[in-house]
């Protein structure tokens, strides 16, 4: 799929942020509070999706409007607050580093993979089975470019290049009913500086601003990386991978 291909309806396009209700997982860590604030800056209703205790406490301007605190394993708790949004932004992770012990593997496929992959059939069941089928929804998945490059972390990369291919089988099978109603995104980050990754190239400001930029020029494949390498061989791997899908599905 080439970076520069719209999928679904042009309308889709999420210019009247100020009408968006917007749950961001992994909310309380560097991306998801920087996506928070240009969010909420725009005029969005952000819920923050945090395992980490949450405060009734009055919001501040660069913090979620809410805070809702779930589980991985616990997707089916967050079923009413998935119903009210407009947008899910899966953005939860773990990253063990080089630690490759069956125990790190097990939770980086738990909570990279499994618990997003939850989350995305579940909103996908929601949109499917809403009554206002002109109510245009989105997911945007973080995959990370850990899906197609070194990230010095086997556990990381295995469990976001399982999920990066999961999210490209999706866009070759998605039902057409479901493709006019939901879009789904996928963000392909580089290395930004987080708890995470307190070495990354990049600020968790610039790349939210990037990657709202480029919701707003309505594009599914969203990249933002330092490496010129990235812009190439990522559109050219989701390009085979709807071939082969497709050729699979048809066979």
């Amino acid at each position: 799929m080439s970076q520069a291909k719209k999928m679904g309806n042009d309308n889709q396009s999420r210019k009247d942020w100020a009408n968006c209700r917007i749950g961001i997982t992994g909310a309380s860590g560097s991306l998801g509070l920087a996506l928070t604030k240009r969010l909420r800056a725009k005029g969005a209703f952000v819920i923050g999706l945090t395992h980490k205790p949450t405060t009734s406490a009055k919001s501040l301007p660069d913090q979620p409007n809410e805070w809702i605190q779930w589980n991985c394993g616990c997707e089916d708790n967050l079923d009413v607050t998935l119903e009210g949004l407009d947008i899910l932004i899966i953005n939860h992770g773990i990253n063990h580093k080089g630690v490759q012990s069956s125990k790190a593997l097990n939770e980086a496929l738990e909570v990279n993979t499994l618990s997003s992959w939850r989350l995305i059939q579940r909103f996908e069941d929601i949109v499917a089975n809403t009554k206002e089928q002109s109510r245009l929804r989105e997911i945007w998945i973080n995959t990370s470019e850990a899906e197609i490059q070194p990230a010095l972390s086997p556990a990381y990369e295995i469990s976001k290049r399982l999920l990066g291919q999961l999210v490209s089988i999706r866009w070759s099978n998605l039902p057409d009913v479901e493709r006019n109603s939901l879009t789904i995104r996928k963000l392909i980050l580089g290395p930004f500086r987080s708890d995470l990754n307190p070495l990354g190239i990049m600020s968790a400001g610039f790349v939210a601003g990037q990657v709202i930029k480029q919701v707003e020029l309505n594009l599914s494949l969203i990249i933002v990386s330092p490496n010129p390498i990235t812009y190439i061989l990522m559109p050219i791997i989701e390009i085979l991978r709807a071939i082969y899908y497709r050729l699979v599905r048809n066979y």
